[in-house]
């Protein structure tokens, strides 16, 4: 109960000049802040469109809506291969 009480903080975007990056990592942050799996949820979302995969929580949803689903999967492929 003492939870509903206690304010979250959350990261501001840090600007990389990669859009869609940024918007991935805050997504990604506030996907754990809120207790889900990050990767299940952005997942579904690719998968389907479907916003509602993604928390609303410090306007999550409306900054990944901001982004086109080839936008986010491009940056994926690119980040995955140069890690790689």
């Amino acid at each position: 109960m003492e939870e509903l009480f206690n304010t979250h903080k959350m990261d501001p975007i840090v600007g990389t000049g990669n859009e869609a990056h940024d918007i991935l990592m805050y997504v990604y942050k506030a996907l754990q802040t809120k207790g889900y799996d990050p990767i299940t949820q952005l997942v579904g979302y690719l998968v389907t469109g479907e916003p509602t995969y993604i928390t609303s929580y410090n306007s999550a949803r409306s900054l990944i809506c901001r982004l086109e689903r080839d936008e986010i999967l491009e940056e994926l492929v690119r980040s995955y291969l140069d890690t790689h």
